[in-house]
Formats: C-alpha cells, sequence, structure tokens
C-alpha cells in the first residue's frame, strides 16, 4: 500500500478540504502498520498460531524441533515460515487445525549435502485431499536454517504451500496425512 501525500494534480480537487489528519501523518501510520510484519520468534515446544497473526513471519529456532497448529481456516490468512536453526531432534511440523483442512500446493526441496547429487531440487506437492501437516525432521525432509515456507488460505478446506525446503541425503516430502 502506498503512502497517502496530500497533494494533486488539481488544486481545485483538494480546496477547502480538511487535511489535518493528512498533515500530522496519521494516515501513513496506519498504512505503515498495515505493511508492517510481525516476527514471531521463541515459539515454545507446540504453538496454536491466531487469526490477528495472519501476515507474520514466524522464526523456527527451536533446534528440539515445534509443533506449530494454523488457525482455522479462514480465506486470506498467510503466515511465512523461516528456519534460522536447523532441527536436530524431533520436527519442525506445520499442521492445519482439524482433520478436513488440508494442504495443497508445492515447494521445492534442496539437497545441501553436496557427498550425494549436489544441490539437486526435487518438488513436492500437497494433494489438498488427504495432506494435513508438513513435518521437518532436519535431514531427508528439510527443516535446515534457510528453509522458507508460506501457508496461504486459499478456502475454507485448504492452504497453499510453497517456498523451499532445505534437507540433505536423498531428499523426501515433507507432507504428511497426520
Amino acid at each position: 500500500m502506498k503512502k497517502f501525500s496530500p497533494k494533486s494534480p488539481d488544486d481545485n480537487l483538494i480546496k477547502g478540504a480538511d487535511m489535518s489528519l493528512a498533515k500530522f501523518g496519521h494516515l501513513n501510520t496506519i498504512i505503515d502498520g498495515i505493511n508492517k510484519k510481525t516476527i514471531i520468534s521463541g515459539q515454545a515446544a507446540t504453538t496454536t498460531l491466531r487469526e490477528d497473526q495472519s501476515g507474520s513471519i514466524l522464526l523456527l529456532d527451536r533446534a528440539a524441533g515445534e509443533v506449530i497448529t494454523l488457525p482455522p481456516a479462514k480465506v486470506g490468512l498467510s503466515f511465512q515460515f523461516v528456519a534460522t536453526v536447523s532441527v536436530t531432534s524431533n520436527s519442525y511440523k506445520i499442521i492445519t487445525s482439524n482433520s478436513s483442512t488440508f494442504l495443497a500446493g508445492a515447494y521445492g526441496s534442496y539437497d545441501t549435502d553436496t557427498t550425494s547429487t549436489a544441490n539437486a531440487v526435487q518438488y513436492f506437492t500437497g494433494n489438498g485431499s488427504t495432506h494435513v501437516s508438513l513435518s521437518m525432521n532436519g535431514t531427508t525432509t528439510g527443516g535446515l536454517a534457510g528453509t522458507n515456507l508460506k501457508f496461504t488460505c486459499i478456502s475454507t478446506t485448504q492452504w497453499l504451500v510453497e517456498g523451499n525446503n532445505l534437507g540433505n541425503g536423498s531428499v523426501a516430502t515433507a507432507f504428511a496425512t497426520s
């Protein structure tokens, strides 16, 4: 969203208009608030997201893993997940709020293990009808530092997943049915 500027190519359009809010920048402050993304870090082992946190960037920063539950599906909600720490035990798991809300879309999984096929990329897809979670184990199913995934609610029963997932070894899908 662009900043409001009380200028006009035609001075008659703003002649006599009360521009006091614009003079004090209130509208720009509101727009700045809309554009700002909240960074959420330091989650506990389990976290349930709220609708009012939509648009946030969640840092996956707990080496012991995290289970994050998305809020109930509402079209337009979105969350971005960025691994700043590689998961070393358990997993980074992002799951829908109920068994009738599914994951669709695709992400690229990058093999960072240079001893195998160096930096090979594979794409994995959520089928939108049985996958309810993404579970990254820190190796083959990803979750290494640098992983960046976005979840956007596209219907009352589906979240679209897109982004990049870093793993090593023979990378495999992180999409899961539980």
